[in-house]
Order: C-alpha cells, then sequence, then structure tokens
C-alpha cells in the first residue's frame, strides 16, 4: 500500500482501486473454503492479529510513529465497525450462504455510504443523479431479497440461512458507518492506522471466539492445507494489499467512489464461486445485481459532474482577465 504521505497520483489510485476490485473479489470464495474447516471466529482472530502484527512490524521498520492515543482510539473504533462487526458478518454469513450470493448482497453497501453519510446529505440528496440511483437502488436491492423474503413468507427458508442474511444487513450498515468514521476522524499514517484496526479487530475476533466455545474441539492438525492457504491469502492479499489499499483510498478520494468496491466484487465472487465452487445464481438476482450496477453508475456520474462545476465556474473568470489584460 502506497505510504499516508505518498501523493495520490492516478496510478497509485488506479492500482489501489484495482486491487480492491479483483483482490476483495476472491477473497469471498477465500473465506468460504477457510470457515468450512476453521470456526468464523477463530479464523477472523488468526487473520487480524497476524495480519496487523506483520503490518505494525513494516510500520516500525519504516521508523513511523506507533503510538498515538487519538488515533488508537480512532483506530479501535473503525477497527470494530470495520472489520469485526462488519467483516466478522462475512464470514459468519458464510458458513451457511454461498460466497457468490453473500457478495452480491454486500454489493448494496454503497447505498448505505450515501444514506450514513449525514455532513454530505445536502449535497447527495439535492443531486437528482443521486437521488436516481438510491432509487434505482433500492430496487435492485429488493430484487436480491425477493426470493428469500417469499422463502420466509412461506416457510421455508431455514433458520440459519435467514439469521445470514439478517447478519448481512448489520454487517454492511456497520461497515459504511465505520469507513465514514475513518474518513472523518482518521488522522496520522494510514498505514499505522490500518495496523492497529487490524489488531483491535483480531483482540475482539479471540474474545468472540472464546465467549462463544468455538476453541472447543478445535484441531489444528484436522485443518487440510487447502484451508491454511486460503487463511494465508486473505492475510497477505485480503488483509495487507486489499484493506490498506481501502484505508489508503479512504483518505485521498471521496469515500462515495470508494464505495463501488460493492459493486464490482459481486462480479468477481460469482464468476469464481460458479467456475471453482460449482455454485449458481438465479436469474432475478443476476437482474437485481445488473440494476445496483446501474444505480452506482448514475451516483457516480452525479459526484463527477459536481465536482466539475468549479472548475467551469472558476475558468470564466480567468478568461474575463485575459481579455481585460489584453485590451
Amino acid at each position: 500500500m502506497p505510504a499516508s504521505n505518498t501523493k495520490p497520483t492516478p496510478a497509485l489510485v488506479a492500482i489501489a482501486f484495482t486491487t480492491l476490485y479483483l483482490v476483495w473479489g476472491s477473497t469471498y470464495l477465500f473465506i468460504q473454503i477457510a470457515v468450512h474447516e476453521i470456526p468464523a471466529l477463530v479464523m477472523g482472530a488468526i487473520r487480524f492479529i497476524i495480519a496487523g502484527l506483520l503490518l505494525l512490524g513494516w510500520c516500525i521498520y519504516q521508523q513511523e510513529r506507533i503510538f498515538d492515543r487519538q488515533q488508537l482510539r480512532i483506530a479501535a473504533i473503525t477497527g470494530l465497525l470495520l472489520l469485526f462487526v462488519g467483516n466478522g458478518a462475512v464470514i459468519w454469513a458464510e458458513k451457511t450462504l454461498p460466497s457468490s450470493l453473500v457478495a452480491v448482497f454486500i454489493s448494496a453497501a454503497p447505498l448505505w455510504f450515501i444514506l450514513i453519510d449525514f455532513p454530505k446529505w445536502k449535497e447527495n440528496l439535492n443531486s437528482p443523479g443521486t437521488l436516481a440511483g438510491l432509487s434505482i437502488g433500492f430496487i435492485g436491492v429488493i430484487l436480491l431479497f425477493w426470493e428469500q423474503a417469499a422463502a420466509v413468507m412461506n416457510g421455508t427458508l431455514g433458520a440459519a440461512t435467514l439469521s445470514g442474511l439478517i447478519i448481512l444487513i448489520i454487517g454492511s450498515i456497520s461497515w459504511a458507518g465505520g469507513s465514514i468514521y475513518n474518513k472523518y476522524k482518521s488522522r496520522g499514517s494510514a498505514t499505522v492506522s490500518s495496523a492497529w484496526q487490524m489488531l483491535f479487530a483480531g483482540v475482539a475476533f479471540s474474545f468472540g471466539s472464546v465467549a462463544t466455545g468455538e476453541w472447543k474441539g478445535f484441531e489444528w492438525s484436522a485443518v487440510s492445507s487447502g484451508a491454511w492457504w486460503s487463511v494465508v491469502y486473505l492475510i497477505t492479499m485480503g488483509s495487507l494489499a486489499g484493506y490498506s489499499a481501502y484505508v489508503w483510498l479512504l483518505k485521498v478520494r471521496p469515500v462515495t467512489q470508494v464505495s463501488t468496491y460493492a459493486y464490482v466484487n459481486p462480479v468477481v465472487a460469482v464468476l469464481l464461486g460458479v467456475i471453482f465452487a460449482g455454485e449458481k445464481m438465479t436469474a432475478l438476482q443476476i437482474t437485481g445485481l445488473a440494476i445496483i450496477l446501474v444505480s452506482v453508475l448514475l451516483i457516480n456520474l452525479a459526484k463527477y459532474r459536481k465536482g466539475r462545476e468549479p472548475l467551469k465556474a472558476e475558468a470564466v473568470p480567468q478568461s474575463a482577465q485575459l481579455k481585460e489584460k489584453a485590451a
């Protein structure tokens, strides 16, 4: 990940977004492989404690300041909201739900970003493009949930599946809230902040795994090499590369633009799930995903146009001044 003081050049921003789009899209499959053999909270503890320690060691090697009381407090809150509750919901849900379905449901997360970003309400809710995108995205979310909702009404949806969907909703809201909190409150090095966020989340996962008794009966030797390699991938690519890039992007790009990863990840996750895990998506769910993709296009198009307005407004006085000088 680029250092927090690195200038956000177009090339670095593009690399960071590519990492979010492709790497995070693949993590859904690797999470599912891991949690089939490793208890969910135990896996979360292993992943984030190791990743946090590795990243903190890198910060020490780079001679960055790692102890700042205010930064630690913000990192603790952000880590709990983003990683423990937000990512923890994904880990827990994939115990009972296909990885591709989890990724598709998470695609509704950017809608929460807009609704929870209170300082930007006036700007977002006064934009016709943003409102249109929200409305269309809401229709897409309804289509995603339609078959599961019908199953609930008919009493054919299992309790485990229903609880997984509810946990995903809570996790999406927590992830959006934590991202926005980090956007407005973060300070200092993004790398140091990421390291502490992972460590705080890892400790929370550890306490959770003990409280739920996940360690009872768990045998390290019974875990296959495939599951362990999945954890290694989640640590190196998902956390060290992906999450660090995410935290950095939150500092240098608008939060609504960064949130678009949630719309691209399902495409990657669905493809990998179908190819490697034999998963299937219904036509209705694919339609809902396509509609949500249209909604994010409208939202970000509105943001792009909004960002160009000041430039146009400043261009007129400058041209007028040139004419006056020529006269």
